[in-house]
């Protein structure tokens, strides 16, 4: 299983992407994983590949190899495409944050992307995961609302997903995590 996973700074993707490894490893499998900060202090892309399998040797995902595009952010998803198999999904948040040329304005934010991603696959999942955040009143979660809504196409016991998400998230936050990822799971796509 090749899953990466892609946004911006601050979105939690490596929390996201460590949840994600130990699940697999609590599942039984054997598990790789990389990762890219980029410039995310300053809200640019990170990404994160996660492989998992009976073995893995490598922790890359190579282009056109991706079961999973999951993207915390709508640019991120298209930015990160190329990885994607034929016949891949693509979960991503409906959510838009302007890279620094945008937000200096120097160029625009596509309004098309969700058409432009289609071109590549009919398999999108369009997440509203800041606003499960926002009802929540915490906007950190957003990174357990996507994992949530992944955890639908992932054949693994929501039991092991449970558990693995109380490990690893803060102490004290792991209710409203929980909360996060049902809400995720359970979202009309």
């Amino acid at each position: 299983m090749n899953i990466l996973l892609a946004g911006v700074g601050g979105q939690g993707i490596i929390l996201a992407s460590n949840i994600l490894s130990e699940l697999a490893m609590n599942a039984g499998y054997d598990v790789k994983k990389s990762e890219v900060h980029g410039m995310s202090q300053r809200g640019g892309s990170v990404s994160s590949h996660v492989r998992f399998g009976e073995k893995v040797y490598s922790p890359l995902i190579e282009a056109g190899t991706a079961d999973f595009i999951l993207a915390f952010e709508k640019l991120e998803a298209l930015r990160q495409i190329s990885y994607l198999r034929q016949g891949g999904r693509v979960v991503v948040n409906d959510q838009q944050i302007e890279p620094l040329p945008v937000s200096a304005g120097l160029d625009e934010y596509p309004q098309n992307i969700i058409e432009m991603l289609k071109i590549y696959t009919d398999k999108i999942d369009l997440v509203d995961a800041l606003g499960i955040a926002r009802r929540l009143k915490n906007i950190r979660v957003v990174n357990i609302v996507m994992l949530g809504a992944l955890s639908r196409h992932i054949d693994i016991d929501r039991l092991i997903w449970e558990k693995t998400i109380k490990q690893r998230v803060p102490k004290g936050t792991e209710e409203v995590n929980l909360k996060a990822f049902y809400l995720g799971r359970e979202e009309k796509m």
